[in-house]
Order: C-alpha cells, then sequence, then structure tokens
C-alpha cells in the first residue's frame, strides 16, 4: 500500500481568502458570520450567514468557461488555484500528467431556480442557453475543475450531505493508497446564495440571534439556539509520498486513516452517537492510532442541539481521561455544509504547522454532555503531530479522517 501526504491546499472561506488570512482568524477566533437582509426580505426567519467574499475571474479564466461555473465552482476554483500553487503544480505539469479530481458538492441551487423562473416567465427553453445545466448538476464542481485544469484522471463528485468535503479526501486517499492514482485534487465546495438555504431554514435548524452575530454559532455550548449556514470552498492536493519526494514536493502532512459509517437510524435527520463512533473508531484503526495518539479532534459539532450532544457522548466514550484537545472551528465559520469536511482538514494543518489550537468560541456555560470534554474555549499553543476530523451529515453519513503531521 502506498503512503498518501498532502503537497498542497487552498481556502476561500468566511474565515479569509487565503492560509495565512485564515490562519490569524483561527489563532485570533475571528468570526466569518454576519447579517444578509436579503434573507429576510425573501422571507427566511433568520439573516445570519458566513460572509464570504465573492471571487472575480474575469482574467483568469476565457469568459465562455466563466459561464459554465456555478457560484461553488468559483470558490473552488479560487481554492484549487491555491493549492496547485502550493504544490508547485503548473499547467505544463496537469497538460502532461494524470491528476484526478474528486469534489464534495450536494446542491446547486441557484442556477436550477434562476432556470425555472425563466421557464414559469417565457415558456421557452432556447431562453435557458447552454450554461444553466453546467452549473446546476451535481457536479459542476469537478466537471469545471476538470476541464480548466485539463485533469486527466478520476473525475466524479461526492454527494453526501455535511460529510461530502471529508469523504472526497477519504476516497482520494483510497485510490492512492491502493496505487490507482499518483494525485488526486480533491476537497469541497458549497454555495452561499440564499436560495440554497431556504429549505434548512424552514426546517428551525438555524440560530435566531440576529441581535449578536459573531455570538450566534455556539458548538456544546448549553444555550446554542441552531447552526448558523456559510460556505466556500477548500482544496487539497493529494499524493503518493514517493512521487511527492520524487519531485521534490514539499510536504505538509500525511493522511494515514479514513473511516466512514452509516447510522442506520429510522428518521433522516436524527444524529447517532454510535454512528459518530464507528466512524472514528475505524479511521483510528485504519491509521493503526489509538485515542492517546491524538492530540486535536476538530469536531462536526454544527451549534445544533441534537447534533452536538450525540458528538460529545461518542467523543467521550472514545477520548474520556486522554490529552487530545477539542474544539468545532464552526463558532466562527458556521455550518460550511458541503464543504466543512474539506475545509476543517485545512484548519487543522494550518494549525499543525503553526502550533496551535484554534478556540471553540461562545462556549460560555457547557451542557451536560460536553461537559467531561478536553474542550479548548480559548487559542492553546501547543505541539500537533496527529489530528482526527469528524464529518456528519443528513441521512446518517459519517466520516472521520486522521491526519498527522510529517
Amino acid at each position: 500500500m502506498k503512503r498518501v501526504v498532502i503537497t498542497g491546499m487552498g481556502i476561500w472561506s468566511c474565515l479569509g481568502t487565503d492560509i495565512d488570512e485564515v490562519k490569524e482568524s483561527l489563532y485570533n477566533g475571528k468570526s466569518g458570520i454576519g447579517i444578509e437582509q436579503e434573507r429576510l426580505d425573501y422571507g427566511y426567519q433568520s439573516a445570519l450567514t458566513g460572509i464570504v467574499k465573492k471571487p472575480v475571474l474575469k482574467g483568469l479564466i476565457d469568459r465562455h468557461l466563466r459561464r459554465g461555473f456555478s457560484e461553488e465552482a468559483e470558490y473552488a476554483f479560487m481554492a484549487s488555484k491555491q493549492a496547485f500553487e502550493m504544490a508547485n503544480i503548473d499547467d505544463a505539469y496537469l497538460v502532461e500528467n494524470e491528476v484526478g479530481c474528486i469534489f464534495g458538492n450536494d446542491s446547486s441551487a441557484k442556477p436550477v431556480i434562476e432556470a425555472s423562473k425563466i421557464m414559469d416567465e417565457k415558456r421557452d427553453t432556447e431562453l435557458l442557453g447552454q450554461n444553466y445545466i453546467f452549473q446546476s448538476m451535481n457536479s459542476t464542481v469537478n466537471m469545471n475543475m476538470s476541464t480548466v485544469f485539463h485533469l486527466k484522471g478520476v473525475n466524479f463528485s461526492v454527494s453526501a450531505a455535511c460529510a461530502s468535503g471529508s469523504h472526497s479526501i477519504g476516497l482520494a486517499y483510497m485510490l492512492i493508497k491502493q496505487g490507482l492514482q499518483e494525485m488526486v485534487l480533491c476537497g469541497g465546495a458549497q454555495e452561499t446564495n440564499f436560495y440554497s438555504m431556504a429549505s434548512f431554514d424552514a426546517l428551525g435548524a438555524f440560530s435566531k440571534r440576529m441581535d449578536e452575530p459573531t455570538k450566534a454559532s455556539r458548538p456544546f455550548d448549553r444555550d446554542r439556539d441552531g447552526l448558523v449556514p456559510s460556505g466556500g470552498a477548500a482544496a487539497l492536493v493529494l499524493e503518493d509520498y514517493d512521487h511527492a519526494v520524487a519531485r521534490g514536493a514539499n510536504i505538509l502532512a500525511e493522511v494515514v486513516g479514513y473511516g466512514f459509517s452509516s447510522n442506520g437510524t429510522a428518521v433522516i435527520s436524527q444524529p447517532s452517537d454510535e454512528g459518530c463512533l464507528r466512524a472514528m473508531q475505524r479511521a483510528m484503526d485504519d491509521a493503526g492510532v489509538k485515542a492517546s495518539d491524538i492530540d486535536y479532534i476538530n469536531a462536526h459539532a454544527t451549534s445544533t442541539h441534537q447534533g452536538d450532544m450525540y458528538e460529545a457522548i461518542a467523543i467521550d466514550k472514545l477520548f474520556h481521561g486522554e490529552h487530545a484537545l477539542i474544539s468545532s472551528t464552526k463558532g466562527m465559520t458556521g455550518h460550511e455544509c458541503w464543504m466543512a469536511g474539506a475545509s476543517e482538514v485545512v484548519y487543522s494543518i494550518i494549525m499543525m504547522q503553526n502550533g496551535f489550537v484554534a478556540p471553540n468560541i461562545n462556549l460560555e456555560n457547557r451542557d451536560e454532555q460536553s461537559a467531561p470534554l478536553n474542550l479548548a474555549a480559548e487559542t492553546i499553543e501547543t505541539e500537533i503531530n496527529t489530528v482526527l476530523s469528524n464529518s456528519f451529515g443528513f441521512g446518517g453519513t459519517n466520516s472521520a479522517l486522521v491526519i498527522k503531521k510529517i
């Protein structure tokens, strides 16, 4: 079996649009959450969202290609461009070699709704043009990335709710580990337009703490009242270790374990501590590590009552009395949904490289289930050698990754 390393990463999120900017936000516990009035005007109960800068692609991509880019594909392009640059992979390399592409993405609402509005009004498909189809498919991200970067390897999307980005890394890791690919661009992307989140708002899943936007997302806090939607994109270049060494690449970290499970419960939105636990244990078994080897756990905790509660129960079962520090970066980012599993690996590697654990902000009163956990309520400077990153989604899909420092 091959060893699998990370040689490049990029990020476009509400915490910043490059690695250095995001590092500062993480270290300082700076929230990227704000108010979008358009949501209230549209009929939302909550206007809270992560504020993500719109990319400017003019001058970077040919306008004919740009027309087929969905919002999340735009974010993914910016993150992927950073990742390839960090990995020292140029256009000539991509043209001459086989590089794969796997992205997590589970919706593309805006082009679907816009096309529907045109049809409702004009009743003429010829007015839609050809671009909506490339924007509206769930595979919009990987089809656009594969085209613009001339990628010739594996090419598909992972649609697995809020575990999508994590599963994409896990699958890329498995393909490289088995010798089926030498290099894969992987990650997750999430649209932030208000069309995409109306059905979530209908569930009453969002925080309504609109008077204090930066305090609205409160993972593990007793007084949490819901999650805050967010988005953007995160991209990573995964590579066979021997291949990376041969080309003189700078190795950032190693992917050593991937675990997955399904809750198998009768309710589609019902979390499960047993499902969470199985994914974490499988990732640790795959990595050949014990609970005592983990230095930091990036928790999935989204600031919902049940989700945080069941994850806390699962983590306590595996890590009670162990030294691993725990935080959910969603206190700062909100829930980045389809990209979260990928962005949180990027956040964790930033912490690993810079010797700190980012704080679980807004943790004022722990709930009963999280009380035993070794939660980092403020930034802690410490060496991190091994990370466990959790991602859990609707439908009971669970993913966990173990990342080690090299």
